[in-house]
Formats: structure tokens, C-alpha cells, sequence
């Protein structure tokens, strides 16, 4: 039996941009439109491990969002599907969300990487500091509507999810 699709808000509110997952989140829980039937919304910030274990329970799909580091402007949005082949073996710590790093230890739980997709945005700062730069806190209704539209489109298209 599968949980269906698992939106993970990631990030720590206390690093500038690096918030930005956690409150696309809280943009999706304040829209009055629900969300489609058999998706559970989670801000795990920082909560690396926690994250590892609810994946074990089989979902469908993960959607990640998150920042982004590499070329592009503070604010643009990417989307992208990532593949295990995709993961830098990073140091796992289970106090800490190191996206790649808790995915990659998934095998070693007994559970497998589901398909994965990630939406997210290049930062402007990612300095302690508390609140969004502007141009991030600008994409965040749009990254609210990139998630809803890959939403649709997984819900929608049998060979974007993994049926169990």
C-alpha cells in the first residue's frame, strides 16, 4: 500500500533563502484551493532523519523544495527530477538536511528512493538571518504553483509514479 505523493518543505528558517522550502509550504496551506486527494504537505526543515523514516512507508512520488545552489538569478525557479544516480554520497547527520546525504541512506533503511522531483530556487543570501531576500520571497507564490501544476502532472501520468 502506497502513501501517495509527499511534498517536503526543507530548509532552515534561520539561514536567510535557505527558509524558502518551509514557507512554500505555509503558502500551500494557506491557499483556499485543497490540494488533490492522496498528497501530504510536510515542512521538515531541518529534520533530515525524519524525513528518511516517512519515506519508508512507500510513497508514490517525492517532491522536494528547496534551494538550489548554481547559476541563475536570486529567485528563479527550476524544476528537475533527480534519480539516485544523482545523489552525492554526502555525510549523513541525522540532526541535520543534507537532501542528498538523507536519500541516499534510504537503501541501508530497507527502503528505496521513490521518483523524485525537486522544485526549487537559486538564493540570493543563505547568511544567518532570519526572513527571505525579496526576489525569494517574490517566487514563493509562483514555486506554490510549480508544485501544484507537477502535482497534476504526476497524479495524471502513470509513469511519473511509482505504483506499489
Amino acid at each position: 500500500m502506497s502513501d501517495g505523493v509527499l511534498v517536503a518543505g526543507i530548509g532552515n528558517i534561520f539561514l536567510g533563502d535557505d527558509g524558502f522550502g518551509p514557507e512554500v509550504v505555509r503558502e500551500l496551506g494557506r491557499r483556499s484551493e485543497p490540494l488533490p486527494e492522496h498528497v501530504q504537505v510536510v515542512d521538515y526543515g531541518i529534520r533530515g532523519m525524519h524525513l528518511a523514516y516517512d519515506l519508508l512507508s512507500g510513497f508514490d512520488a517525492l517532491v522536494l523544495v528547496d534551494t538550489v545552489p548554481g547559476e541563475g538569478e536570486p529567485g528563479d525557479l527550476v524544476t528537475l527530477q533527480i534519480s539516485p544516480d544523482d545523489l552525492d554520497r554526502g555525510e549523513f547527520d541525522a540532526h541535520g538536511m543534507e537532501p542528498a546525504a538523507v536519500l541516499s541512506v534510504l537503501p541501508s533503511l530497507g527502503g528505496e528512493l521513490p521518483p523524485t522531483y525537486i522544485v526549487g530556487c537559486h538564493p540570493a543570501s543563505l547568511e544567518e538571518e532570519m526572513g527571505l531576500s525579496q526576489p525569494v520571497r517574490d517566487a514563493v507564490p509562483k514555486a506554490a504553483d510549480a508544485v501544484r501544476a507537477l502535482l497534476r502532472k504526476l497524479l495524471s501520468d502513470p509513469t511519473s509514479v511509482r505504483r506499489t
